[in-house]
C-alpha cells in the first residue's frame, strides 16, 4: 500500500494536486498526520468533498475501501485534533472534527452520489461499522 500511496503522492505534487487513473478529475488531498502510537509522520492521499458554503472546510471519508475497520489515519486525526493538508499547491493546517448524525449522512450521501464507489464501500460495511466523515477546517 505504501508504494501505491507514494506513487499517488508523487503524481499529486508533480501535477499541482491532480492525479490520473482511478482518481482522474476527483478532488484529492494529502493529509499529513502523526501516528498516535508510533509517532511516525505519514502522508495519506484521499478524496475529499468541498463544503458548499465554507471554502475553508473540506470533508474526508474514512472508508478504507469498505474494509471492516477504520483506517489508521482516522484514529491519528481524531486523536490529534489537527493536521497539515496539501490541496492543490497549497499546504495549510486544519482543525479536525468528526461529523455525526443527519449531517454525516447528508455529506456521505452527497459523496456517494458524486462518486458511486463510496456507495459500494457503505454497502460493504453495512452492519459492521459506519464510515466516519471528518471535517477539515483551515485554521
Amino acid at each position: 500500500m505504501s508504494d501505491w500511496n507514494t506513487q499517488i503522492i508523487n503524481e499529486f505534487r508533480a501535477n499541482g494536486g491532480r492525479v490520473g487513473g482511478n482518481f482522474e478529475g476527483a478532488p484529492m488531498v494529502l493529509i499529513h498526520h502523526t501516528g498516535r502510537k508510533s509517532g511516525k509522520q505519514t502522508v495519506t492521499p484521499t478524496m475529499y468533498l468541498p463544503d458548499d458554503d465554507d471554502p475553508d472546510t473540506i470533508y474526508v471519508f474514512a472508508s478504507k475501501a469498505g474494509a471492516p475497520t477504520h483506517p489508521a489515519w482516522y484514529y491519528n486525526l481524531t486523536a490529534a485534533g489537527t493536521a497539515q493538508v496539501e490541496v492543490g499547491t497549497d499546504t495549510y493546517t486544519v482543525g479536525v472534527t468528526e461529523i455525526s448524525g443527519a449531517d454525516r449522512d447528508r455529506i456521505y450521501s452527497e459523496q456517494a452520489r458524486r462518486y458511486p464507489g463510496f456507495a459500494e464501500y457503505e454497502q460493504k460495511t453495512a452492519g459492521i461499522r459506519t464510515i466516519p466523515v471528518l471535517a477539515l477546517k483551515r485554521s
